[in-house]
């Protein structure tokens, strides 16, 4: 009886140990990166009207920041691991990340919501996307922009004109005393990555399908005073599905 116990002890200690990664508390970084159909684009591109969309005009970016929200890695057994509640995005920065010292190492869904949720899209409830003037307006709803996309754009040899890309949730306004609200948050499933103890995760940005799928954008129809309307919120919500793609995953 007694080598029987140990024996069993001696298996269950052997066990414990023999599974090092599971207890292993990973450093998890993630940072956000920007290209037009796979050319970096970087705050030393603004002001230039170098980028051409599928309507073929010709762009300038002057200000892209967006909001993401609910950051979350998901295990194999369901279990969740919020990496951020939320993050303003600013390509203007010089480097935006998120990190995290909370993960045991292992394979995870890695997910996010572009924009807020309706339950979570709070007037005024976010200081520092107050501080930020990223605010919508009362009018419209109140609560938080999800992307503001400025610059200009040039078309039929005609001189620049501004536009004014800014994505919130969309309201119709035709009954002021009733305003008609539709979510246009989405959350993205960016697939699964593997942490290990100190794991960097990129997560791109395609600046140009924003202008192209499902819905070709023409810049000389829509390009300002968007947030009012409901039709282009519709069509942006469409369209940011296939922005964002999973980038290189370094160890």
């Amino acid at each position: 009886m007694r080598v029987l116990l140990f024996l069993l002890t001696g298996l269950l200690t052997w066990s414990a140990c023999s599974s090092p990664e599971e207890a292993q508390i990973a450093n998890v970084a993630i940072r956000f990166s920007h290209n037009w159909e796979n050319t970096p684009v970087s705050a030393a591109d603004f002001n230039i009207l170098k980028f051409t969309n599928d309507n073929g005009e010709m762009l300038s970016i002057e200000r892209l920041r967006y909001l993401i929200s609910n950051v979350i890695l998901t295990n194999l057994d369901n279990e969740t691991y919020e990496l951020s509640p939320y993050q303003l995005v600013n390509l203007g920065d010089e480097e935006v990340s998120i990190e995290s010292t909370q993960v045991p190492a292992g394979d995870y869904k890695l997910s996010f919501v572009f924009g807020f949720t309706d339950t979570e899209n709070i007037d005024g409830g976010y200081p520092d996307l107050n501080t930020a003037s990223f605010n919508v307006p009362a009018m419209l709803g109140g609560g938080y922009h999800f992307m503001q996309f400025d610059g200009k754009y040039t078309a039929q040899n005609l001189p620049p004109a501004g536009f004014n890309y800014h994505v919130i949730s969309a309201v119709n306004t035709a009954d002021p005393n009733n305003l008609i609200f539709q979510d246009t948050s989405f959350k993205v499933d960016l697939g699964v990555v593997s942490i290990s103890a100190t794991t960097e995760i990129e997560i791109k940005m395609n600046i140009a399908e924003w202008f192209k799928n499902p819905n070709t954008w023409d810049l000389n129809v829509l390009n300002t005073v968007l947030m009012p309307n409901f039709d282009a919120q519709i069509l942006m919500h469409q369209n940011g599905k296939s922005v964002f793609s999973l980038g290189t995953v370094q160890e």
